[in-house]
């Protein structure tokens, strides 16, 4: 793919939770709880229009598609979070973070701070809007393929978490809600996938360096700003995954020129003026269908439309992403409005649908040749904003390539979110007054930044002997946990390496995040050979499932409890008497998987095969 004939064009925002006492504007503590809230509130949120006089569009949109909204609260959430009470002033330990960043990022900070409103209306925020603030503005960083400008740094909350939804409500807990950000945007400078990656790592090695930022699945987001020069500017949010930048980058490459083909075969055959909206209910020639998903739904007091598609005959199958139609795309956007789907001319007869119900559906939208249809099912009035949806995304489709938000799948694709936001949405907060950082902090800050994430791996390959793939881990994961662990207490770096890939795979599989203290109590016990180090993974794992640490690495205890591995071994010896004469010392392996499986990690590999070694040889030499 030549990316430089296409125009490419890629900008990068992080968004990376700070490790702070408090919250960015209340006292409330920045912890996720994993116990249930005390109680939920219910709202609904309404867009107004900004200082100039405009509703911001996206806003506009999640509020015509009606949701109700429940928030769940705990004992550690306060009015603020419940927007009844005014925001406090901003966390001085996050402006220092903010300034830091900034600095270690080659930005200037800006010589007034302005709190301000970002108009949000998906019941992310229980006040409609996000706070944010401009830090600092002009840096950059170094890439093997050149600079990437760093626009802004900006300091803003962090939204409501979001436990559950369906078609009408969307369910938060307020945990999350105001936890501090750090927002880094880079400018339109990434010219390629591979080039997006390194910077979102270098990135990444920038935070983590100021051991100031929050570790775990979610604490860090990735959004992808992607354009080609015949397509549009997309925001792709909710990358996670830094080996997944590529493949997100150049599926929706593929899905922008896949567009643009469309939009020259669509004004080939004629123009958007040729679409009528026209949503004609189609209930009565689905009486008596086969289809389940359409007779279920008859059944439950829906009612059937369809809406006719001039010159869209063959479109809506086209493939525009990996498994992913032009059909997929309306699909996506009447779902927002709470459709479960769409049928459309192009893969139909299928679903349970007939070739007579599809003639009758032609007969009466009048369709002809190279014309097409899609149908939907649900409440009348769902229908109808869905139908409306799928119309206005079919003009769009004569244009090209819409700007708007997408949401990044797991497989590389991406689905239709929203719309791009405006100017309308920013607005300045009203309760916080504007405020500057004084030069005396910013000169203090600047002659104690904390090493770089280079000076960091090149430290640790000396001192450790570790390889550099090893450094990179642990200065990327855990340095300042790695360097209280090796100075205090007697452990190689290969067990905390391992402790680490395990509790990564745990954050991976279970959600959890293992915090310092437990890794470095349960390091201080297998230092002491009080845990064998075969036990670190049991632990973590027990751990992870919610058990109290303190107890379960307790349990692991080895103390007292070489008479038990005596007296299990010498079992085991009587016991495979006869396979040990057989084996002779071969016998040692599948014997001491017996052991392990027994004692799960709770004595140390090398005291066992100690035992085992000596009682086989006994039985050898004295049979």
């Amino acid at each position: 793919m030549d990316y430089n004939t296409l125009g490419l064009k890629i900008g990068l925002e992080i968004h990376q939770q700070l490790n702070t006492d408090r919250k960015l504007f209340c006292h409330c503590p920045t912890i996720l709880r994993i116990d249930e809230p005390i109680g939920i509130i219910e709202r609904k949120l309404r867009p107004t229009p900004s200082e100039i006089g405009e509703i911001d569009i996206a806003a506009l949109k999640e509020y015509m598609r009606g949701k109700t909204f429940i928030y769940q609260y705990f004992d550690s959430n306060c009015l603020v979070e419940l927007d009844e009470e005014p925001p406090h002033l901003v966390s001085e330990e996050a402006k220092k973070i903010g300034v830091e960043v900034s600095l270690l990022l080659n930005s200037n900070i800006v010589e007034e701070i302005q709190v301000m409103r970002k108009t949000v209306l998906d019941g992310s925020n229980t006040s409609a809007f996000q706070r944010t603030m401009l830090i600092s503005t002009d840096g950059y960083i170094n890439t093997k393929e050149g600079l990437v400008s760093i626009l802004t740094v900006c300091l803003e909350e962090d939204a409501a978490r979001l436990v559950s939804q369906d078609d009408t409500t969307k369910t938060f807990r307020l945990d999350r809600l105001g936890i501090p950000l750090i927002e880094i945007a880079t400018g339109p400078d990434i010219s390629n996938p591979m080039q997006a990656k390194e910077a979102a790592y270098i990135l990444g090695q920038i935070l983590r360096a100021t051991g100031k930022v929050k570790r775990g699945l979610g604490t860090i987001r990735q959004d992808l700003n992607i354009s080609i020069i015949e397509g549009g500017r997309v925001e792709l949010k909710g990358v996670q995954k830094l080996e997944m930048i590529p493949l997100w980058i150049e599926r929706e490459i593929e899905r922008q020129i896949n567009l643009v083909k469309i939009r020259n075969e669509l004004n080939k055959r004629g123009s958007a003026e040729d679409l009528e909206f026209n949503s004609i209910e189609i209930t009565d020639i689905f009486k008596d269908t086969t289809s389940k998903i359409i007779g279920n739904s008859i059944k439950n007091y829906c009612k059937v439309y369809s809406i006719k598609l001039k010159n869209f005959k063959g479109i809506l199958g086209t493939e525009i992403q990996k498994n992913r139609r032009f059909g997929t795309e309306l699909a996506d956007h009447a779902k927002t409005y709470g459709i479960s789907g769409l049928f459309h001319l192009d893969e139909l007869p299928n679903y349970g649908i007939t070739t007579e119900e599809i003639q009758k559906v032609k007969n009466k939208l009048e369709i002809n040749e190279l014309d097409s249809f899609v149908i939907v099912t649900g409440k009348e009035d769902i229908c109808y904003k869905a139908i409306e949806e799928i119309f206005e995304r079919c003009k769009k489709a004569f244009l090209g390539v819409p700007n708007e938000t997408r949401d990044a799948l797991e497989d590389g694709n991406s689905k239709y979110s929203r719309p791009l936001p405006g100017r309308a949405r920013m607005y300045p907060e009203t309760d916080i007054p504007p405020f500057t950082i004084e030069q005396n902090l910013i000169d203090n800050i600047k002659e104690n930044l904390p090493e770089t994430f280079d000076e960091i791996v090149s430290k640790f390959v000396k001192k450790y002997g570790l390889k550099k793939e090893e450094a990179e881990k642990i200065a990327y994961e855990a340095p300042d946990l790695f360097e209280k662990v090796t100075s205090s207490l007697e452990i190689k770096p290969s067990i905390f390496i391992k402790a680490l890939d395990i509790s990564k795979n745990l954050e991976k599989e279970e959600g959890y995040v293992t915090d310092d203290g437990t890794l470095y109590l349960l390091f201080e016990k297998v230092s002491k050979g009080i845990i064998a180090k075969e036990g670190i993974e049991e632990v973590l794992k027990r751990v992870s499932r919610g058990e109290n640490p303190e107890k379960v690495i307790s349990e692991f205890s080895s103390e007292n409890s070489f008479l038990d591995i005596e007296t299990f071994i010498e079992k085991i010896i009587l016991e495979k008497k006869d396979f040990i004469l057989e084996k002779k010392e071969r016998a040692i392996s599948p014997l001491m998987g017996l052991c392990m499986k027994e004692f799960r990690g709770k004595v140390d590999g090398s005291l066992i095969n100690k035992i085992l070694d000596k009682k086989i040889r006994e039985v050898i030499e004295y049979s």
